[in-house]
Order: structure tokens, then sequence, then C-alpha cells
């Protein structure tokens, strides 16, 4: 059985109600860290290489593999199982996960999932979020007495502080491939992951090339993303807008932009 169908088909708020309960005790406890592809997050690989105290450069080589989604032409990672039989998540032991309190949104919220939406409105596009229940045959947790709203579990899993990081990242992930639009070349797939992701990259892009010579940054804004890895997450998203021509969201110098203009 695949994790899509586990998935039930229905929309669901915030305001519903659930019984759900995951503890060590539990006869399925970790069964659902293995055999899967959990999609990572800009923030979710910021808080993991930190955890580890590595690189982002060194984290996503050893604990990452990149993928083109084939409908926006877009990368993305995805966290690297182990190579064994079970195909278990690189952090998880018989005595449960071993960076708990730094896990990836996609498993705060398991067994919530939740969707995004591009819809029109009449003051133009916006996006639209939804929640839905992953149901596996293997999970016991749905049988326990402890009761939830969505809402009240998306607090008790802190993924509030993920989703108000991530949600231009995520906004992005909307985009498709435009028909008669070429797909994004692997020069922009490469300035778009690394933005996203490989945050020791990009900031030395910023910083030790002619970026802030070309580019129009206020000093506030400068002083922020060279030390905060928030900010800079923020900032990749415009420069990604930007890249992929979808907005001018960052300005010239005027100098850069006469050359601009001139070729």
């Amino acid at each position: 059985m695949s994790k899509m169908d586990s998935v039930v088909p229905e929309k669901y708020t915030l305001d519903t109600k659930f019984k759900f309960r995951c503890h060590k005790g539990i006869k399925c406890f970790t069964h659902c860290c293995s055999g899967i592809e959990i999609l990572l997050t800009p923030y979710d690989v910021m808080r993991l290489k930190k955890r580890l105290g590595m690189s982002s450069g060194d984290f996503l080589g050893t604990y990452t593999i990149m993928k083109i989604d084939e409908q926006s032409s877009h990368p993305y990672a995805i966290l690297k199982m182990n190579d064994d039989e079970k195909r278990n998540c690189p952090f998880v032991t018989d005595e449960g996960c071993t960076v708990y309190t730094d896990r990836p949104a996609n498993c705060r919220y398991y067994p919530v999932g939740q969707g995004t939406l591009k819809k029109d409105g009449k003051d133009g596009p916006y996006s639209e979020e939804f929640y839905f229940f992953i149901r596996e045959p293997h999970c016991y947790g749905f049988h326990e007495k402890q009761q939830w709203t969505i809402e009240s579990w998306r607090k008790d899993q802190e993924v509030d502080l993920y989703d108000r990081v991530n949600r231009g990242w995520k906004a992005l992930q909307l985009r498709r491939n435009l028909i008669g639009q070429p797909e994004l070349d692997p020069q922009k797939q490469s300035q778009f992951f690394m933005a996203s992701y490989d945050l020791d990259k990009f900031r030395d892009f910023i910083f030790k090339s002619n970026f802030l010579n070309i580019f129009d940054v206020d000093t506030e804004t400068v002083e922020k993303i060279r030390t905060d890895d928030v900010e800079l997450i923020q900032f990749g998203v415009e420069y990604i807008k930007y890249v992929m021509m979808i907005e001018e969201s960052l300005k010239l110098k005027q100098d850069a932009e006469k050359y601009r203009k001139s070729k």
C-alpha cells in the first residue's frame, strides 16, 4: 500500500476533532518512520543542520536527495532513508527520534496532512490551506483516547513557526509550468535550490560576490541576513521570485540598471 492510499480523501478544518496519541509503549512505535518520502522545507534543513553542527552543504550532501517536480520543474530536497530493508529514517532508533525537537514539519503534522490550494478571487489569486488525515494500517495511534482538534494538535506540535517561516517558499511551490513556456533551466534550478536550502552557500554568494554591488538592498536587511538564517530564508524567496521573473522583488542599483538597459 502506498502512502497516498492511506490519505483520507476529505478536507478538514482547524475545528475538526480526532483522537490520537503516539508514545514509546504503543505497538507501532516508529513504524511510520520507515519506507517514506519526507519532503524537507528550508526551515527543516536549517533546524537540522544546526542540530547536527553541520554546514548546510554538508547536511544536504549527507542526508538529502534532490528531486525535480515534474509539473513545476522546481528542485526540492527529500530526506535520504537508510539503505536497508526497512528504509528507516537515519535519525530514528528503537528509542525514538534522536532529533525530535528539531524534526521536520511533515513529521510534526503526522497523522495530519496539510494542503494548499491556489484559487482566483475577486481581489486576485489567493491560497487556501486545508487539512486531511493519514490513516495507515499499521498505526494504532487512532485507537488512543486522547482527543484533539487540528488546531490544538498544531499548537502542541509547534508547527506554527514552521508554517510561518516556510509560507513564502510553499507559495512558490504551487507554481506550475505554463503551456508554451520552457521549464527552468539547470542554472536556475541550481539557484533555486541554493536560495532555498544551501543557506551557507547562499550567504557567501551574497557577501562574497558582486551581489550587493548589483542589487540595492537596504542596510537593515543586509545586517539581518548576515547572521539570521530565518531572515535569509525569507530573502531567498525574494531572490527566487526575481530569478524566475515572477516579480521585480529585488531592485538593481542605478549603475547596474543602466548597464542592463544598455544591453
